[in-house]
């Protein structure tokens, strides 16, 4: 128990204890949605979150003194990103057969995404670098964070909309899915990496192999597509 207490101690003075603190607060966000039996309400990412956002609030840390600490998650998000890569190879078969619907699928939902949020914030009177920062927000964070900066956005609200797009996505997926009496694996995962990015995509792996790899092949293919997309889209509001 002191060994435990001094280590404490000793992370609370160093940029890693909020290292520490994401691991624990994932740890144990993983392990309610664990005893929920995977409930798309007892999201991981949701619960880790409201869990270290409770303890900046209550302690008066910053954003900055935080990231500096966890940043190292942050890198890990591109070789996260290029290990998926590694299922989509072990499924090729089933892609290669499902790649002219994946196709359609792809760029009408792109499109779908990025003209309704715009719309709907337009009609609000949002301001344009809101609409500018709203645009990417269902691809993962990096490069939602580019495209935004590019057409003048702000960075820093891109990934909030971002992460609060895939919590909303990764909720709301399987009973939409069920919902809709949609039971190809296929078809639901990349329908929750196209809308969710990276966050939907973890779901999508909760619940079944065939759709993670699905979400991961349009997790990749619609951040493509999205940056050719998003300026022309956003050029008509």
């Amino acid at each position: 128990m002191n060994t435990v207490f001094g280590l404490w101690i000793y992370l609370s003075t160093t940029p890693l204890f909020w290292l520490t603190v994401t691991l624990l607060a994932w740890l144990v966000a993983d392990g309610v949605a664990k005893l929920s039996g995977r409930h798309p309400l007892a999201n991981a990412v949701l619960i880790a979150g409201a869990i270290v956002g409770t303890m900046l609030i209550g302690s008066g840390t910053s954003y900055r003194t935080y990231f500096d600490g966890a940043q190292f998650i942050h890198f890990l998000l591109g070789p996260a990103t290029v290990a998926l890569g590694i299922p989509l190879y072990r499924n090729r078969t089933l892609v290669v057969r499902n790649l002219v619907p994946m196709m359609a699928a792809l760029f009408a939902g792109a499109l779908v995404s990025i003209a309704s949020a715009l719309g709907l914030a337009a009609a609000l009177g949002a301001p344009r670098d809101v609409l500018a920062s709203l645009a990417p927000k269902s691809v993962t964070t990096p490069v939602a964070m580019a495209v935004s900066e590019r057409l003048g956005g702000q960075p820093s609200l891109t990934a909030a909309l971002v992460i609060l797009t895939g919590i909303l996505g990764a909720v709301m997926v399987t009973p939409l899915m069920n919902a809709l009496r949609m039971t190809d694996f296929a078809a639901r995962g990349f329908a929750a990496g196209l809308a969710a990015h990276g966050i939907g995509t973890a779901r999508a792996f909760t619940v079944d192999t065939v759709a993670g790899t699905f979400a991961g092949i349009a997790l990749g293919l619609n951040a493509l597509v999205t940056a050719v997309l998003a300026p022309v889209v956003l050029g008509l509001f």
